[in-house]
C-alpha cells in the first residue's frame, strides 16, 4: 500500500431526497469551540489507533509468528502435488515460503491449516473460463475454525515443457481442462493429444524418463521443478485465463474500513432459494456492493417440501449462498445488513473478511 493513502475518510451521507439545508452559521462562543476542538482531537486520537491495531492485527494474519522475517519462512500447504499451479499461487502469495503439497484429497489442505501442521493454505476458489471450485466452498463449511484471510489472483500461462534436447514433439500430454484452454494451438500444432489425471505428475514422468517425443502442457513451475524445457509459452487461447485463489489461516484478518477490502458471507435462508431476493435486497438497502454470488446444496437438509393447498405439495431443493461484499465486515452497513440478514436466515457465517492490497 502506498504510504501517501488515507486511512480514514469519513463518509458523507445525503438527508432525504438531497443535502439537508444547513440553517445559518452563528459564531460560537470560545469555550465552545474549546470543547469541539477536544472532542475531534479526541475521535482523530481514536481512530488512528484503531487504525494502528488493525493494521497490526493484519501483519500477524498475513505473516503469523515465526514466520516471514522471523526465523523461518512460513509453511503454506498447497492442493496437489509439486508443480502445480496451486505451488506457483503458494509461491507467488508468499515469496519466502516452505510450500507444502497436500496430496491426499482436497480435504487436507484445510486440515493441515486446522490442526496447526501450517501457517496457511492456498486453494483455488474459481476460474475466469471454467467456473467455481464447488468443493472447496463445500469444505470451507466442513471446517468453521479455517478463515479466508487473503486472495490471490494467478494469470494461468499454459506452458508446453519437454525433455531438454528432445526430438520434436509428436504428442501432448496435460490434464483435460488445461487440453481445452489450448485446444487452437494444439490443432496448430498438429500433434496426438492424451489426457491424463494430472498434468505434474506427466511432466515429472516425462523428466525422469526422458520420454524425448512428448510434451506436457503445464506451469512454469513445473518446467523449473523437474528440469523441463519450456518450449512455448501462453499456449493458451484465451490470455485472460485467471484462478481465484483463497487464503487461509485460523486467525481472522482485521482490514480497515476504508482500504479495498471484501468480506465473503455464506447463509441459508428460512423460506429457502425464493427468498434470495430479500437477501439481496438487504445489502442493496445498505449499499453494501455484492460482486459475486455462488450457491451449494444444503448437505443437512438438501431437500424442502412445502404443501401448496389444492395444487398440492412442491418439493425444492435447499442451498447454501455464498455472496463477495466489496467492503470490510468492520463497516457499520455490513453489521447492519448481516444484523438483518440473520431475521431471515437459518445461519449466516463470516467465512472471512480481508484486505485486497495484501
Amino acid at each position: 500500500m502506498a504510504a501517501s493513502r488515507c486511512l480514514y475518510r469519513t463518509p458523507v451521507r445525503a438527508t432525504g431526497a438531497g443535502f439537508r439545508k444547513h440553517a445559518a452559521v452563528r459564531p460560537k462562543p470560545a469555550e465552545g469551540l474549546e470543547a469541539e476542538k477536544a472532542a475531534l482531537l479526541e475521535r482523530l486520537e481514536r481512530i488512528y489507533r484503531e487504525g494502528e491495531e488493525g493494521l497490526e492485527k493484519n501483519k500477524r494474519v498475513l505473516f503469523p509468528p515465526g514466520g516471514s522475517g522471523q526465523g523461518r519462512p512460513v509453511r503454506v500447504a498447497y492442493q496437489g502435488v509439486r508443480g502445480s499451479y496451486c505451488q506457483e499461487a503458494a509461491v507467488r502469495a508468499f515469496r519466502r515460503c516452505d510450500a507444502v503439497p497436500c496430496c491426499e484429497g482436497m480435504d487436507s489442505a484445510f486440515a493441515a491449516v486446522e490442526s496447526g501442521a501450517v501457517d496457511r493454505a492456498v486453494v483455488p476458489v474459481e476460474n475466469s473460463l471454467d467456473g467455481v471450485i464447488e468443493r472447496n466452498y463445500d469444505l470451507m463449511l466442513r471446517h468453521p475454525e479455517v478463515r479466508v484471510v487473503g486472495e490471490l489472483l494467478l494469470p494461468i500461462n499454459h506452458c508446453l515443457l519437454g525433455v531438454d534436447g528432445g526430438y520434436s514433439v509428436k504428442r501432448v500430454v496435460s490434464h483435460p481442462q488445461a487440453l481445452a484452454h489450448c485446444q487452437l494451438r494444439l490443432a496448430d500444432l498438429g500433434v496426438e493429444i492424451e489426457a491424463v489425471d494430472n498434468a505434474a505428475t506427466a511432466a515429472r514422468f516425462v523428466a525422469e524418463n526422458g520420454v524425448r517425443d512428448t510434451g506436457v502442457i503445464g506451469s512454469s513451475v513445473a518446467g523449473r521443478e523437474f528440469g523441463l524445457r519450456v518450449i512455448e509459452e501462453n499456449m493458451q487461447d484465451d490470455s485472460s485465463n485467471t484462478t481465484r485463489f483463497f487464503v487461509l489461516g485460523k486467525e481472522a484478518a482485521a482490514a480497515p474500513p476504508p482500504s479495498p477490502s471484501r468480506t465473503t458471507v455464506a447463509f441459508s435462508l428460512e423460506v429457502g432459494t425464493a427468498g434470495l431476493y430479500k437477501a439481496l435486497a438487504i445489502f442493496a438497502a445498505q449499499d453494501v456492493k455484492v460482486s459475486g454470488i455462488q450457491s451449494r446444496p444444503l448437505r443437512e437438509n438438501p431437500i424442502r417440501v412445502v404443501d401448496g393447498g389444492d395444487a398440492g405439495s412442491f418439493t425444492y431443493f435447499e442451498y447454501v449462498f455464498f455472496v463477495d461484499l466489496e467492503v470490510s465486515v468492520m463497516h457499520p452497513a455490513v453489521e447492519e445488513a448481516l444484523a438483518e440478514l440473520g431475521h431471515i436466515a437459518t445461519f449466516v457465517r463470516v467465512l472471512g473478511s480481508y484486505s485486497l492490497d495484501s
